[in-house]
């Protein structure tokens, strides 16, 4: 063999743009070791080495792991086999790819939340990157929600039943905001059932604690900061719940001291 086909560590890593450290790395893994080595005992790399260097460097860029590339990869035989793990790590990779976006998607949302919360308050990105990751768009109401609202859902709540509830104040809105359209009133058969169902899902948020009701009656009137869908719902919602809430309370002799109604 001919010196000049033989490289050095440091000739062969120039060559194909790595480090010196990744090609001793990948003789201490045997996964390439030099083919020679001179009289002073350097280690000396021939061309062969240099086109499997390349392999392994492609196979990488597929996102191979180095085991792959080592114990199964060099192994197969047929075209057969080399197509089907491919396809395998290009089941990984897509499924990688899917991860990444929603990281993408849901840092994107954070940024525009920080922005609007304008303080820091680490408390509350970790709510609201556990909202993104349980693909639930009411993360804005952590935003919103005061501290100890915040508290006391993550004191109270699963993510089940989290869901459950706020599933049920948007189903809630929606309806009351069709009665008003269609002309009900208030007084109704159904205009009270409407009331019964809201008071139900607002004692069951609480769990009873009646001191968490004026919290509720500043977040619900200070609906700036509101997601825009949810804004808009509640706000045609809220002058016949209002009224509704109004006679049930009567009906049902709930007298509340500290807590106006919407008008």
């Amino acid at each position: 063999m001919q010196k000049k086909e033989l490289m050095s560590v440091g000739e062969l890593a120039k060559k194909m743009d790595i480090t010196v450290r990744t090609l001793q790395y990948y003789d201490k893994e045997d996964l390439l070791k030099p083919s020679e080595k001179s009289e002073g005992g350097r280690r000396l790399y021939t061309n062969k080495d240099m086109v499997k260097l390349h392999q392994i460097l492609s196979m990488k860029f597929l996102g191979f792991s180095l085991d792959d590339i080592k114990n199964r990869l060099i192994s197969l035989d047929t075209p057969k086999e080399v197509a089907s793990v491919l396809s395998e790590q290009a089941q990984i990779i897509k499924r990688e790819i899917a991860n990444l976006t929603e990281a993408l998607s849901a840092i994107e949302v954070l940024k525009d939340e920080v922005e609007q919360m304008q303080t820091v308050d680490f408390n509350k990105y970790a709510d609201i990157i556990k909202f993104l990751q349980q693909k639930n768009e009411n993360y804005w109401i952590v935003r919103v929600f005061d501290d100890t609202l915040m508290t006391h859902i993550r004191n109270r709540f699963t993510e089940e039943s989290g869901n459950r509830i706020f599933g049920e104040w948007q189903r809630l809105c929606d309806e009351t905001a069709r009665l008003k359209v269609e002309g009900e009133t208030p007084e109704s058969e159904k205009g009270q059932k409407i009331a019964r169902e809201w008071w139900t899902m607002i004692t069951e948020f609480t769990g009873g604690d009646m001191g968490l009701l004026p919290l509720l009656e500043k977040f619900n009137q200070n609906k700036d900061d509101w997601s825009h869908d949810y804004k808009e719902k509640q706000a045609q919602a809220d002058e016949f719940l209002g009224k509704a809430l109004g006679v049930y309370f009567q009906n049902q002799g709930i007298v509340m001291p500290d807590m106006e109604v919407p008008k």
